[in-house]
């Protein structure tokens, strides 16, 4: 019986012959030698099967999955599927490791028994020369300790960036953690993270940087402006997802809104003419039921940021439309400011708050 490797590394393949090789030889000449590596080709056109298989020929650990082009979150649960190991790593095609990476991540896995180790990682560029800029992402309060997501709620709002992580596949299975399967989409890591965080009981964050995050891949297809709705469909599947979680249900349906916020201001924002107006559309449909549902409420921001965001939902309201969004809708209690360590006592439990003796004026000029 063949001996279960303690981490399965999925390598989600198309069209990067360019980088591949790179990425492979960062992969197979790991530290941690008890590795199954899963290649999973999305039906490239180009040399990327060959070159997955010239590397199948000469170490037994890698796994080919050879498939018709059904986009990244089919051939990611083609690869979660697939995997023997005790923890899953994933490795974009286009980046690299360093060689050390999956060594640590296990030993910290093993040594605090937890569903997930996160660490930073590094921006690399060659555009310009080549460059590695480290990414400090992870909150400094939660980082090189074990920590609940659900009790530190700063995690759901860092990057994504679900390939500087490894989890237990047990963890993933156990609670049907898996990707969106819409062909030609993309930011299916939206969906996947926010699952994690919200299903993880342990989670061990490291501000260690290990992986190196390829920013100019012309290819990318987070930079094709045809995918509007794209981002759409990821935080409707959370929609989806969190609706089957009975015991979280109200508490993630409240942060969801706000989590995603980012999200669609960056969508809004890379877009452009007819598909930013389009998308803008959606927007303010879909806060503006938020809003109406006390699902995104001013509870997480100062006076001014809560204005700004109203701003860019509203664009084209007058300010009595604000007025009354603010006053009526939202019924809000108010605070100069809440850290992001103690939001997750609005979601998760309760925070007390007092409110001024009179409600401040609204200014919008």
């Amino acid at each position: 019986m063949k001996k279960q490797p303690l981490i399965s590394i999925l390598v989600p393949c198309y069209n990067v012959e360019k980088y591949l090789k790179q990425c492979m030889d960062s992969i197979v000449n790991q530290t941690l030698k008890d590795i199954e590596i899963i290649c999973i080709n999305d039906g490239s056109t180009d040399s990327t099967l060959d070159i997955i298989k010239s590397y199948a020929k000469s170490d037994k650990r890698i796994v080919i999955i050879d498939k018709q082009n059904e986009g990244y979150g089919k051939s990611m649960n083609r690869g979660l599927d697939a995997a023997t190991g005790k923890y899953i790593g994933i490795v974009e095609s286009d980046d690299w490791v360093d060689s050390n990476m999956f060594q640590e991540l296990t030993d910290i896995a093993e040594k605090h028994n937890v569903d997930v180790v996160k660490s930073d990682f590094f921006e690399y560029t060659t555009t310009d020369g080549e460059k590695n800029v480290k990414k400090n992402l992870l909150p400094e309060w939660d980082a090189n300790r074990v920590i609940t997501p659900r009790n530190n709620i700063s995690i759901f709002f860092t990057q994504p960036s679900i390939w500087s992580a490894i989890y237990k596949r047990e963890f993933l299975n156990n609670n049907n953690i898996r990707f969106l399967e819409s062909p030609g989409a993309s930011y299916q890591d939206l969906g996947f993270s926010f699952k994690v965080w919200l299903m993880a009981d342990k989670v061990y964050l490291t501000t260690n940087a290990y992986l190196h995050y390829r920013c100019d891949n012309e290819n990318s297809s987070v930079k094709s402006a045809s995918k509007v709705f794209c981002v759409c469909d990821e935080w409707n599947e959370v929609e989806r997802y969190i609706s089957q979680q009975k015991k979280y249900y109200k508490s993630a349906h409240k942060l969801a809104p706000h989590v995603k916020w980012s999200n669609y201001v960056w969508n809004l924002n890379r877009l452009y003419g007819d598909a930013q107006r389009d998308f803008q559309k959606q927007f303010t449909r879909e806060y503006d039921t938020h809003i109406k549902n006390g699902d995104f409420t001013c509870e997480f921001f100062d006076n001014r940021e809560w204005i700004h965001r109203l701003r860019i939902i509203y664009p084209k309201s007058v300010t009595v439309k604000l007025q009354r969004l603010f006053f009526n809708l939202i019924k809000p209690v108010y605070k100069t400011r809440i850290t992001n360590n103690q939001k997750h006592f609005l979601l998760f439990g309760t925070i007390n708050i007092r409110k001024p003796k009179s409600l401040p004026s609204l200014e919008i000029k």
